[in-house]
């Protein structure tokens, strides 16, 4: 039984604050208005980067989505969850992925007593031991596969990529569960039923019964599809892929606005984290494009580079985290990555960090504004390597984006004087070189 002190320090104690993680898929830095696309459409995201702390220079842990999302919910690089790869999608839904029994987010903040749920884009896996309900998560909503169409809720691949070798899949199937049942929704928007569902999952819990919610839209992620209203935002005279990249991107934003009104409807907005990132930078896949040319719907801002690519372009994404009352709105500068999600909402929900864990608990710098810690960071994907160490960044066999072939190169270059690595140092800094050789070459998992 509890002692008075006990309990008066009880009720005292805040409470364990509500956490929501929402990703995108293949979003570029230039983007959103609030990182500088003047012709974006977000007030939403810009209130929310306002009212939080925005990261300029945050980081995907890989330039496409399988192996960055696995970073963010296990607080590993990808190499260490088994997922370095995209992963496949199938209609059998047996394709193994998240292993049993691995660190997630979902499952450390439900043995804290959380209420856990998944609404979206999975690709983490669908054989049952990957799955979000064996992750740690008690509800799921959304499908498991890459993408799906965004009416029909059906996955197809009707041809290969470019330069791929043998005969080009031919998978065509339904994808879409709430939990282990199929379902299959009115036709309405992909993104409009994740925020649907996002809205209706805040509105079910309860004054101190903490949650956590990872909602992991789709979009923009082909096929290009947006309702007509968000189109008839921004004027006919745009580029036509423009046109439709952001106007999928203010569908998103409209989702985040009524999440974010449900929370201050329930009295939840200021004992609740919010932190969002995109999962990697825009593509330039033909399958984007109207025409199949290479597709420049998204922006990668100042960035080099495209989705798949180790150069910026590839996994410098946009990225925010806002917590009324506890965060100092400002805009921050530190180095981040993926893999410090878990990590830090950990630290910001006063849950034990479990053991394991290669990202950064940045929680205490976010609360108090301290510098952030100086780390080597590294990336490898698709015979590509690089390494990070302070504004000094090699990078090794790099490709300009899934379309473009590995080049044979090593390339130096200085962040901070040259953020477009558009120079390659390599000749001229012969000692940085080294030193980021020997880092590079001791990162072997």
């Amino acid at each position: 039984m509890l002692t008075r002190r006990q309990l008066l320090a009880a009720l005292a104690a805040p409470a364990r604050p509500n956490v929501i993680v929402i990703l995108t898929d293949d979003q570029g830095y230039g983007d959103l208005g609030c990182f500088g696309a003047a012709d974006a459409r977000t007030p939403h995201w810009d209130r929310l980067a306002a009212e939080g702390i925005r990261f300029t220079d945050w980081h995907a842990n890989s330039p496409v989505c399988s192996p960055s999302r696995a970073s963010v919910l296990t607080g590993k690089y990808p190499q260490r969850t088994g997922i370095a790869e995209v992963l496949n999608s199938k209609p059998t839904f047996d394709v193994a992925g998240l292993r049993r029994g691995e660190v997630s987010l979902a499952r450390e903040l439900q043995k804290a007593g959380y209420r856990t749920a998944a609404v979206g884009k999975w690709h983490l896996g669908s054989e049952a031991a990957s799955r979000p309900r064996a992750q740690g998560f008690d509800e799921f909503y959304g499908f498991y596969s890459g993408w799906v169409d965004y009416y029909s809720q059906r996955y197809y691949t009707l041809g290969g990529n470019p330069g791929a070798s043998g005969p080009p899949p031919q998978n065509i199937f339904h994808d879409f569960w709430d939990n282990e049942k199929e379902i299959y929704p009115e036709p309405q928007h992909q993104t409009a039923l994740l925020g649907r569902r996002a809205v209706e999952f805040v509105r079910r819990q309860q004054a101190g019964q903490p949650f956590f919610l990872y909602l992991a839209f789709g979009a923009p992620h082909y096929p290009m599809m947006a309702p007509a209203n968000c189109v008839e935002r921004f004027p006919a005279t745009m580029d036509r892929d423009r046109r439709l990249h952001l106007a999928m991107i203010a569908d998103i934003d409209d989702q985040i606005g009524a999440l974010r009104a449900e929370l201050q409807r329930k009295g939840m907005a200021r004992n609740t984290v919010v932190f969002f990132q995109a999962d990697n930078g825009a593509t330039e896949e033909t399958r984007a494009d109207h025409a199949g040319r290479p597709y420049r719907g998204g922006s990668n801002g100042p960035w080099r580079a495209f989705k798949g690519s180790l150069f910026e372009g590839g996994h410098r994404v946009p990225a925010m985290i806002a917590w009324p009352g506890q965060l100092r709105p400002r805009v921050e500068r530190g180095t981040g990555m993926g893999m410090d999600v878990l990590p830090t909402m950990l630290g910001l929900a006063g849950v034990a960090l479990p053991p394991g864990i290669d990202g950064s608990d940045l929680s205490g710098a976010l609360r108090s504004g301290a510098p952030w810690p100086e780390r080597t960071l590294h990336w490898e994907y698709s015979r590509q390597r690089a390494v990070r160490k302070g504004e000094w960044k090699l990078t090794v066999n790099p490709r300009p984006s899934l379309l473009g072939p590995n080049e044979n190169v090593t390339w130096l270059a200085n962040l901070q004087d040259d953020p477009g690595e558009t120079r390659n140092l390599a000749a001229e800094r012969p000692e940085v070189l080294a030193d980021l050789q020997k880092d590079l070459t001791a990162w072997r998992w």
